[in-house]
């Protein structure tokens, strides 16, 4: 039997391990990344058709009921992740992924056929939403897998390849764990907590992100619902070339800035994206006429004050009343006084986020994995997850409500101070996001 030992990224001691071990536990890492992979590309598919799908099956529901159909997704992912966590603790990690897998498969089920009762479609899919965020809660078992089967060199790397592919896949591969390491010592709670703060906002702020941009460019560029979900599909594909990009980049960077610097980096990227979406210049985004030429909005001063440029020989109706109305709903009174967020911002603020966010994921990762050293991970990770699915509970609501009654301005304002206090919390604890083997002295800190 071959064997050789593993280079730690600190080199007081080696640890052997066979050859045969080596590939039967990177064949189970890789595993994890199909998952992963597959997970996201599920989620991504339905995220930007939520808001078109809910307003075909029920006309009636609003921006702010949207906001509790993504946020339900994260609800069920946040009970479920310390579920699934701890279950992986005491069992075997097939048995939590198995499980997760089959009730993610009949969730999506259920959501593909909301529309065919003949009331309450909104309800049916919020559940669905629900159960297969509660399929998701999976995350937290393959996270502390690959956390249990890496080297603390092979981390960075693994956490960054786990973030770039992202949910079937699981079943096969043995459970395979790096060799036993000291665990004398007690966890530094104080960073435990500063990471899940800090992993909450950034998928807080994501989750704004993702769930504002349907509603956002209908309102802003007058697209159909069918122009927003096609044209918002491309820019989020073209965002996820660039994560997968960004993973690839911060595997080698890291070695040289280390991971709480490039975590900084990160939130300052997406600050700077959430301030270039604040509405500048005089131009208004365009009203939805047809709502007012029908009479369906409720008079306001606002709308008795342009009424007069509003008249009905100035704007024909289409003989055809089927006619989807776009632009900016007059019902959203700020849509009167706000300038519009033009297309070169949007896209902007796209490119700088889809730069930040990936790279404030991975090391947040990075980062509370090896904090946690070679304790159990399981519960950790759970909660971990638990915070971002608690982010992207709020996230939506928060976004849905503050967007719809005071608009963009306020919204990615308020978002700006978010993260503003997030910088000013990894300054605050900055030198404790540490390794657990450098914390008690038993390693050098380096870059890795």
């Amino acid at each position: 039997m071959i064997s050789f030992s593993l280079d730690f990224c600190f080199q007081n001691r080696d640890v052997v391990e066979t050859q045969e071990h080596y590939k039967s536990r990177w064949r189970s890492i890789w595993i994890m990344y199909l998952t992963m992979f597959l997970s996201s590309v599920g989620f991504s598919i339905v995220i930007m058709s939520v808001w078109p799908y809910l307003q075909k099956i029920d006309p009636t529901a609003d921006a702010s009921f949207l906001g509790w159909i993504i946020a339900s997704y994260s609800i069920g992912q946040m009970v479920a992740s310390p579920l699934f966590g701890l279950w992986s603790n005491h069992r075997p990690r097939r048995e939590p992924l198995v499980i997760s897998t089959a009730i993610s498969i009949a969730a999506n089920c259920l959501y593909a056929y909301v529309h065919v009762p003949h009331s309450h479609n909104r309800y049916y899919m919020l559940a669905a939403r629900a159960l297969v965020g509660f399929g998701a809660g999976n995350v937290a078992v393959v996270r502390s897998y690959i956390a249990g089967a890496t080297s603390l060199m092979e981390r960075t790397s693994t956490m960054a390849n786990t973030s770039a592919c992202q949910a079937v896949g699981f079943i096969l591969g043995p459970e395979s764990n790096v060799p036993d390491q000291d665990a004398e010592g007690n966890i530094d709670h104080v960073a435990v907590v500063a990471i899940n703060f800090l992993f909450f906002v950034i998928l807080f702020v994501f989750a704004v992100f993702e769930t504002i941009a349907t509603p956002l460019t209908m309102d802003m560029y007058s697209w159909t619902r069918k122009e927003a979900v096609f044209y918002n599909g491309i820019i989020l594909s073209m965002v996820g070339i660039e994560s997968v990009i960004v993973f690839m980049v911060v595997k080698m960077l890291s070695k040289k800035t280390g991971e709480r610097a490039i975590l900084h980096g990160g939130l300052l990227i997406v600050l700077v994206g959430f301030f270039i979406l604040l509405p500048w210049g005089k131009k208004l985004p365009n009203i939805q006429w047809q709502e007012i030429k029908n009479n369906s909005i409720p008079r306001t001063a606002a709308t008795e004050m342009l009424m007069p440029f509003w008249s009905l020989q100035a704007m024909p109706l289409p003989s055809n009343r089927t006619v989807e109305p776009v632009g900016c709903p007059v019902t959203q009174s700020w849509c009167l006084n706000t300038p519009m967020i033009y297309l070169a911002q949007y896209i902007s603020s796209d490119i700088l986020i889809g730069l930040g966010y990936p790279v404030c994921n991975v090391m947040s990762y990075t980062l509370y994995s090896k904090i946690l050293g070679p304790k159990p991970q399981g519960v950790y990770m759970g909660w971990l997850t638990a915070s971002g699915s608690g982010a992207r509970i709020l996230g939506p609501v928060f976004v849905s409500q503050i967007y719809t009654h005071l608009g963009p301005r306020w919204a990615f304002s308020l978002i700006c101070g978010v993260v503003v206090v997030s910088l000013l919390l990894l300054e605050i604890v900055y030198k404790r996001l540490i390794a657990f083997s450098v914390r008690y002295g038993r390693m050098q800190e380096e870059n890795c």
